[in-house]
């Protein structure tokens, strides 16, 4: 034989002659899959099951509805305390970008609608307003009164206490 010629193959073929490519592709074949299918596993645990929520068996009371007239005077006293802070919120005393403030209620002629005002930002302040059923800080009676004002603004104890330890009175 020369050595130029193709070897001649005898069937069946041995265990040893047979080729090898097609055992590393199914190796490759099954690491992949494998690789795969623990990457999902991985994946899906970190994502909560919605069934694992906790069900609720009672039914929740009903909320209470606000009449039309109820939610138009909310609203109404919302515009109202942001068009007077426009003129007024120069004089609050702030602590922690935090105030209270007495609105004076048209209908009765008192001090009697509270609220919270928070300032956000820095120069160019950004309010929001919260109602509260009723004043947690001291009201100020101390210093130069502010005429037909129709807010009264609050500080805090401490911002008192500093007051008047400066020897200051208040006023009558």
């Amino acid at each position: 034989m020369d050595d130029d010629e193709p070897e001649e193959k005898v069937y069946p073929l041995t265990a040893a002659k047979l080729s090898k490519a097609p055992s590393w592709a199914m190796l490759g074949f099954v690491f992949g899959a494998a690789t795969v299918w623990l990457w999902v596993r991985e994946q899906s645990a970190a994502i909560p099951a919605i069934s694992a929520a906790p069900r609720v068996t009672t039914t929740p009371a009903p909320a209470p509805v606000a009449s039309q007239e109820t939610r138009r005077v909310a609203l109404t006293r919302l515009t109202t305390i942001e068009a007077v802070w426009e003129d007024w919120g120069k004089h609050a005393v702030w602590d922690n970008d935090l105030a209270e403030v007495a609105m004076v209620n048209t209908t009765t002629n008192e001090f009697s609608d509270f609220y919270e005002v928070k300032r956000v930002g820095r120069g160019d302040y950004t309010y929001f307003f919260r109602s509260i059923p009723a004043l947690t800080r001291r009201e100020i009676k101390h210093g130069t009164p502010l005429p037909k004002s129709p807010l009264r603004f609050t500080e805090t104890e401490a911002q008192y206490q500093e007051w008047k330890t400066h020897g200051r009175t208040e006023r009558r």
